[in-house]
């Protein structure tokens, strides 16, 4: 599910509305279909409207439901209330092609209790529902485009043989091993007696419980329990022997027990961290299991945690017909577990192809599976040539229980004439635009595999047709009208690539703050308008620029230090309040020259408040000690908590503003092909620092308020194109040297250039102490 959040700060007595219209395609699964509306008001509400219909109180929610092949089932359930008042508050109703599920609660029913003003509503509104299975298939058809689903009844459950792979590496201890036992056992129960079975646990060693297939037997079943409940955390994680011992069980089973070759067969693996044993190059664990596997059963990996290189196990399993999943780190993990086991607990045939006549049909989606789950659904969609309809067909070939399975799929067209009729355009665009985000999704996962020109040439088309249909994808984004700041810049809307954290565990991924009653805080406000030309600051190498406005000049020193150290360079004892900065190394690019090094990562701390906010190249954390929400740098928002606003303006800086404090500037330096520094950075700037205390301190706070140095005997230097110096600056008498530095507070990408007396020697002399007194162990 995509989500993303906007909050807006409505004025006193004024009214808003909100029209949030979107498309999600729903996948069937455990035979019914899910649509979860999060309802968390967080207030009573008076009028309130979610109006959701397929093909919103007062408080209100309305989901209007139309099937082609009629609905079959439908409920409605709301996690927040109790079940008494669920059956009185939730109203269904089903008929042929329609349903619908309406809930209104009163102001009075919302509340938690009678005289309180907090409300129940806090949690997962969910619809379930499915359709009739009549007939084997379903065929829609319009606008040259076909829609085909799949998802045959009353067939015999196979046989399945399948192998847990499970991490049992140190970092899977605590609540994550507990969980995972608790589902083992859960699943264990669960077997059919018709079905084999063995467990692989990897950490730094490989260990098999039967190094082979048995029997779900009761005494079998009862004996590998056992095992789960014995097993300890041990080394580090052995990926790629655990998943090569789990598909050579399976593979010795195929060739030595005939018997078992008619079974589905499943490989399920587990784990929370990345490969650091045995093999740890990817494209070699890759090529390892796709060799191993050569195509004979799918490959699950479940990735618990955001640890886990999902991307990594996504392209594992999609090369090997199966899919990966986050197990998210939750009290619910041993559900989530075991609800994906269920999913493939009951496989109804294998090697499925759905086939179509060729000179009839172009552009397919996948039409090829490797099983077919109970419960589940396969849809394949395709362009129809002109002219073509009455040949249109589909044959779907597989393997069942012990027989072939055979069946042809035709148009009803009548029928398809008739839901026309009654959906009209509706249903024209719904076929055609499934088809184009079934494609777009096929082609961002084969990318994931690509390198070079073809994945050049499959993200030019995925991206082509994300345009062409407005779908937001990795490629894409979505800009919100009419908030614009000064620069031109809108709010837009970005969907994360998988292997940044779920939202999930992120919190929200959008926040706008906009009061009904002000401009924009996108926008610069009328005191950074007037702030001075030059600036106080620090970028690059590190580079320290410091702006001395009674003398109309600017100072500069570097320091020198190794990466990962951190350096204080705010601190306000009055307050608390404080910046610290780490810094990251960029390899030398030629023999004998130093290693250069930049601020990678800064921590800004407001303690009165509360308020934390960790930034780096990547995301911007606030509270990360609370689990607070993280942001992008492809986010447009502006954050307010309590006496802190934090601003970020899309892929260029950040503003950060503290009441009766000061204003502060974060500048992003994204590299590019051919840069001499080769990883991303930050810069930091002083925008407003008139209102921080005389004590404060730091590398850079020392400096916020007057202090007095002369400069004389200007000569030439060791470099005849420099000018050296002699500068008096706290009672020491240092050689200074007249050069040029950039100030990205302005233009993050271009820079301007700023003429300042170098300070040698890590700033010595211009600096209270020596720049190791500034070096702090973390930086919060």
């Amino acid at each position: 599910m995509e989500q993303f959040t906007i909050h807006l700060t409505i004025g006193p007595r004024s009214k808003a509305t909100f029209r949030l219209t979107y498309e999600e395609v729903l996948k069937r699964k455990l035979k019914q279909y899910d649509i979860v509306i999060k309802v968390k008001p967080k207030q009573l509400v008076h009028h309130f409207e979610v109006d959701c219909s397929l093909g919103a109180s007062m408080m209100q929610i309305d989901v209007d439901i139309f099937e082609p092949q009629g609905i079959s089932k439908l409920d409605a359930q709301a996690s927040f209330l109790p079940k008494e008042l669920e059956s009185q508050l939730i109203k269904k109703s089903f008929s042929g092609k329609q349903g619908r599920v309406l809930f209104r609660p009163t102001v009075g029913q919302q509340q938690s209790c009678p005289t309180c003003s907090t409300s129940l509503l806090n949690g997962d509104f969910k619809v379930t529902y499915d359709v009739n299975r009549d007939q084997l298939c379903e065929l829609l058809v319009a606008n040259n485009h076909f829609a085909h689903f799949f998802a045959p009844q009353n067939l015999t459950n196979l046989n399945k043989n399948v192998v847990f792979v499970i991490d049992i590496s140190t970092s899977m201890e605590g609540q994550k091993v507990k969980q995972t036992k608790e589902a083992l056992l859960k699943i264990l129960g669960d077997m059919r007696p018709g079905d084999y079975f063995d467990l692989v646990l990897f950490g730094s060693e490989v260990q098999s419980w039967r190094d082979s297939l048995v029997k779900a037997t009761p005494a079998n079943l009862r004996a590998a329990q056992d095992f789960v409940r014995r097993f300890f955390l041990a080394g580090a994680t052995n990926l790629n022997g655990g998943l090569l011992r789990g598909i050579e069980i399976l593979n010795q089973a195929h060739g030595s027990l005939p018997e078992l070759s008619n079974h589905a067969s499943v490989l399920i693996m587990l784990t929370d961290g990345e490969p650091t044993e045995g093999v740890t190059d990817r494209a070699q664990i890759l090529k390892n299991v796709h060799n191993a596997i050569r195509g004979r059963f799918p490959l699950y990996n479940l990735g618990f945690g955001h640890n886990v290189d999902l991307n990594f196990l996504e392209i594992m399993s999609m090369e090997n017909n199966g899919r990966a999943q986050r197990i998210y780190e939750d009290h619910d993990a041993t559900q989530q577990l075991q609800g994906f086991y269920d999913q493939v607990a009951s496989p109804l045939l294998v090697d499925v192809e759905l086939l179509y006549p060729q000179d009839t049909v172009s552009a397919l989606t996948q039409h090829r599976h490797k099983q077919y789950y109970e419960g589940s659904e396969i849809m394949v969609a395709g362009r129809i040539a002109d002219h073509k309809l009455g040949s249109f067909k589909a044959d779907v070939l597989a393997r069942g229980e012990g027989q072939e399975f055979k069946a042809t799929c035709l148009v009803d067209e009548e029928e398809m004439k008739k839901l026309l009729q009654e959906r009209g355009h509706m249903l024209e665009n719904h076929v055609e635009r499934l088809w184009a985000y079934l494609t777009i999704q096929e082609l961002l996962a084969k990318r994931m595999k690509l390198q070079g020109k073809e994945k050049a040439e499959v993200t030019a088309k995925a991206l082509q047709m994300s345009l062409a249909y407005q779908f937001v994808t990795p490629l894409t984004s979505m800009t919100i009208r009419g908030m614009a700041d000064e620069d031109g810049l809108e709010p837009v809307i970005d969907k994360p690539p998988e292997d940044s954290l779920p939202l999930e565990m992120l919190g929200n991924r959008k926040m706008f703050m906009l009061s009904t009653l002000q401009p924009s805080p996108t926008r610069s406000s009328s005191n950074i308008q007037q702030l001075p030309n030059q600036v106080t600051g620090v970028d690059t190498d590190p580079h320290f620029l410091i702006h001395v406005p009674q003398k109309e000049d600017t100072l500069c020193f570097n320091i020198n230090e190794e990466p990962g150290v951190v350096l204080s360079l705010v601190q306000d004892p009055d307050t608390g309040f404080s910046v610290n900065g780490q810094l990251i190394g960029n390899k030398a690019s030629s023999p004998g020259q130093q290693e250069g090094t930049y601020f990678g990562r800064l921590g800004i701390v407001n303690p009165a408040t509360g308020f934390q906010l960790e930034v780096t190249p990547q995301n911007i954390t606030l509270n990360p000690g609370s689990g607070g929400p993280v942001f992008s740098w492809r986010d447009q928002a502006s954050l307010r908590q309590h006496k802190v606003v934090v601003t970020i303006n899309r892929r260029r800086n950040l503003v950060v503003s503290v009441e009766d404090g000061g204003t502060f500037e974060v500048v992003l330096h994204r590299v590019w092909k051919g840069s001499s520094v080769h990883q991303d950075f930050l810069g930091f700037y002083v925008l407003d620092s008139h209102r921080m205390s005389a004590r404060t301190h730091g590398l850079l706070g020392q400096f916020f308020h007057p202090f007095d140095y002369k400069v004389s005997d200007p000569h030439p230097g060791s470099d005849p194109t420099k000018t050296d110096a002699t500068m008096v600056v706290k009672s020491h008498q240092l050689t200074v040297t007249r050069g040029l530095q950039k100030d990205y507070s302005k233009d993050p990408r271009h820079g301007a250039e700023v003429t300042c007396w170098f300070v040698h020697n890590n700033g010595a002399g211009l600096i209270d102490g020596v720049y190791t007194d500034y070096i702090v162990p973390d930086i919060f």
